[in-house]
């Protein structure tokens, strides 16, 4: 789909990305009045080294901040429609305090020499040229090859445009960037540069899709602060949530953390998606506390969801001294054999998506568009033929039985007696706003906010079970500071009032942290941890080097490694199906042309991938569309034999591999000898991808993949093991047993 294909480096995508920022603000290329109406960009930063308030957002005394108006050359707030900021120069406030717009802070930061194309060439592997040719391509498009609809409409602040102008020039990033330790700056890097040149919702650019954008931070903070959990009552709070600084965290007075993934602690303080990967580790440890049960959900956490395999394994069966485990039970639900049901106490066992009641839900992953608000449902279609139950309702029946309030009466019956289905349309997370938007109040005649209406479900059933209301011309573009559509937003629900939302250069939360890792505030991070947090929570962008670049031996270990999710299956789910089998039954290793023929390998021949970790053995396939020192497969093909119920010579197990066993659920240990999560220091996020590898070629020897693990014996209620596994053939040829 690409007209040029630009092979950078796995880790360096921010630094590439502040290159370019470096050269559009060398050459001038810059969308100021973009910046001025929508951004934080004029918003004044206090100059105070040492003190309190440095690097902090100057306030009026309504707390709104402040700018330097040019018109009265003066302190005026940056909320006002009537100003004209300036952009540049340090201003002695009212109070005699000092300050500088973020715009002139950002500036002097990526002018900097250390963000040239010549110094980052080396570490992208983009040479320098190429980045100045890409960033002017950039410029010309945004500046040059406008994109202008005829199409009046209306700001935040009443006055009338006439026409909706765009920069053609938009990013598409995923998860490549955020399964990196420095992801999360990444990510900012490149909205910087969307900002920058005035590409975010406009016509050619960045398109949000409803319910976004939001304001940053958004929503409700973390629950679970101490004094706030009691047995037998509701948590002070939603379990995952957006901290505003220190004072949100989920810490003792220590500072240590409380949850047993360790998110929204010192060591992850914005993991928003909370930490999945580091649970097993944490219950094995005990720490930050032992657990009794571990309840897990349809995750294959001893599997392709592990951070490392065999270490997990280890985990789960590892037992004290006594002869109990150290994870003493787990509860696990699934609708597959997958590979970590054997190690299960208790097996719930689940339905699939074709057998159950399900909510693609604006509350969480909503499949809106840039042109309008979406989400729907799915419903059984096929009555299950086995003892499975579903697992949202199984919960729901666990909540009446602990007699959860959210989930009872006051009575104590159930309240939603009729299920997960009765759940979608009755529960409100606010009054009047649900899992579903569609069809809602008494009378299914109100969209967004209402009343539960007991026919929802039909009328969803009835439009081909999906809602979707299409936004008006004049609604499409600028949703963060389009009057109509900010006043929609707010009468639909997506967000609390119609005020702008004001994109955020420089993030005030971050500095708010590093703050606290200086010395200042009442909560302050513990003394391991003040060096790691002063240096990650840069209320800027910044770039560093991925944290297992900085651990191994570069001349050891000379390549990346990644995986990709294979489109046909999402993580391991779908397995089952013999029509995906026959696309991805096996994967191999893909490895870039010039090395491959520099070790003689050939498509076809055994390699062995080896880490500081762990070692690997899979069948090479040579391409040329990766980068030169970077090897890659797809993610959850390879199976453990006999998991899935499939045969011990299928494919998944002898020719199939995981990545998994190469990467460590911990950095090495430090200076104190505390070991840190593989993850992004500041979101928590898994850095699947930080991986470092050597490659050879195997020598002749059996023909399978390795580490081999002990086949899974099958647990009660799976039923024999099928010799063909077909889709479409024949009834006649099926029975027949004829070719696979």
């Amino acid at each position: 789909m690409a007209d040029e294909w630009v092979g950078i480096a796995p880790g360096s995508d921010g630094l590439f990305a502040l290159a370019i920022v470096h050269e559009l603000l060398k050459a001038g290329k810059v969308d100021l009045p973009y910046l001025v109406r929508y951004t934080n960009a004029p918003w004044l930063v206090i100059q105070n080294p040492g003190g309190a308030d440095d690097g902090m957002f100057a306030r009026d005394g309504d707390g709104n901040p402040l700018c330097w108006d040019q018109q009265s050359n003066a302190e005026a707030s940056a909320l006002r429609a009537d100003v004209s900021p300036a952009m540049k120069g340090e201003h002695t406030l009212a109070d005699g305090r000092v300050a500088k717009p973020v715009f002139h802070i950002l500036a002097e930061r990526y002018l900097r020499e250390e963000y040239s194309p010549a110094n980052v060439a080396g570490r992208t592997g983009i040479s320098a040229e190429t980045i100045r040719r890409l960033a002017a391509e950039i410029a010309h498009v945004a500046f040059e090859e406008e994109v202008v609809i005829e199409q009046p409409w209306t700001d935040w602040a009443g006055r009338r445009q006439e026409r909706m102008v765009g920069r053609p020039v938009a990013f598409h990033a995923m998860r490549g960037i955020s399964a990196h330790s420095n992801g999360f700056h990444t990510c900012r890097a490149l909205h910087l540069v969307q900002m920058l040149i005035g590409s975010i919702d406009v016509p050619g650019g960045f398109r949000y899709k409803p319910p976004f954008p939001r304001p940053a931070p958004f929503g409700p903070t973390p629950g679970g602060k101490p004094g706030t959990v009691e047995a037998g009552k509701p948590m002070g709070g939603p379990p995952l949530g957006f901290p505003r600084g220190p004072e949100d965290l989920v810490v003792d007075d220590a500072g240590k953390p409380i949850r047993i993934d360790k998110a929204f602690s010192w060591e992850a303080p914005l993991a928003c998606h909370g930490m999945m990967h580091t649970v097993i580790t944490n219950a094995h440890k005990g720490d930050p506390y032992p657990v009794d049960v571990l309840f897990m959900f349809m995750a294959n956490m001893g599997w392709n969801s592990a951070m490392n395999t065999k270490e997990t394994i280890d985990m789960l069966t590892d037992k004290r001294e006594d002869g109990e485990y150290k994870i003493p039970k787990i509860i696990y639900s699934d609708a597959y054999f997958s590979e970590t049901v054997p190690y299960a106490d208790l097996i719930l066992p689940d339905t699939t998506y074709l057998e159950r009641w399900d909510a693609i839900s604006m509350l969480d992953r909503p499949i809106s568009g840039a042109e309008g608000a979406a989400d729907s449902i799915r419903q059984p279609v096929v009555r299950p033929d086995r003892d499975v139950r579903p697992f949202q309702e199984v919960l729901l029946e666990i909540g009446v039985g602990l007699g959860l309030p959210g989930m009872t009466n006051e009575d104590g019956s159930a309240k939603f007696p009729g299920g997960y289905s009765d759940y979608i349309v009755n529960h409100e997370r606010t009054p009047g706003v649900g899992t579903l938007m569609g069809w809602r109040g008494e009378y299914g005649d109100q969209s967004g906010k209402g009343a539960p209406n007991p026919k929802q479900l039909e009328k969803y059933i009835e439009n081909g079970c999906y809602w979707r209301h299409e936004l008006k011309p004049n609604e499409l573009y600028f949703k963060h500071a389009n009057k109509d559509y900010l006043e929609l937003s707010a009468e639909l629900g997506f967000n609390g009032n119609a005020d702008p939302v004001i994109l955020q250069l420089y993030s005030e939360p971050m500095q708010k942290f590093r703050l606290a890792a200086r010395g200042h505030g009442d909560i302050q991070p513990p003394e391991k941890d003040r060096a790691r947090v002063e240096a990650y929570f840069d209320p800027l962008p910044i770039w560093y080097s991925p944290f297992e670049d900085e651990v191994v031996d570069e001349a050891e270990f000379p390549l990346h490694a990644v995986t990709q999710r294979p489109a046909a299956m999402y993580h391991s789910w779908g397995s089952m199906n013999a029509w995906l089998r026959q696309i991805h039954g096996w994967n191999p290793l893909y490895i870039p042309r010039e090395l491959a023929e520099s070790k003689g390998i050939e498509t076809g021949d055994w390699v062995y991938l080896s880490s500081r970790h762990g070692k690997i053995k899979a069948i090479a396939r040579v391409m040329d569309g990766v980068n030169s020192r970077t090897v890659w497969t797809w993610n959850a093909i390879g199976k453990r034999k006999g998991a899935w119920n499939l045969s011990e010579d299928a494919e998944e197990s002898n020719k199939g591999f995981l990545m998994n066993h190469l990467i460590d659920d911990l950095l090495p240990a430090r200076e104190n000898g505390y070991r840190y999560a593989c993850a992004d220091p500041v979101t928590g996020q898994a850095a699947w991808y930080d991986l470092r590898v050597r490659l050879e070629k195997a020598p002749g020897g059996k023909a399978v993949t390795e580490p081999e693990f002990e086949a899974l014996t099958k647990v009660p209620g799976v039923g024999e093991r099928p010799d063909k596994v077909r889709y479409g053939a024949p009834k006649e040829a099926a029975l027949a047993g004829g070719d696979d």
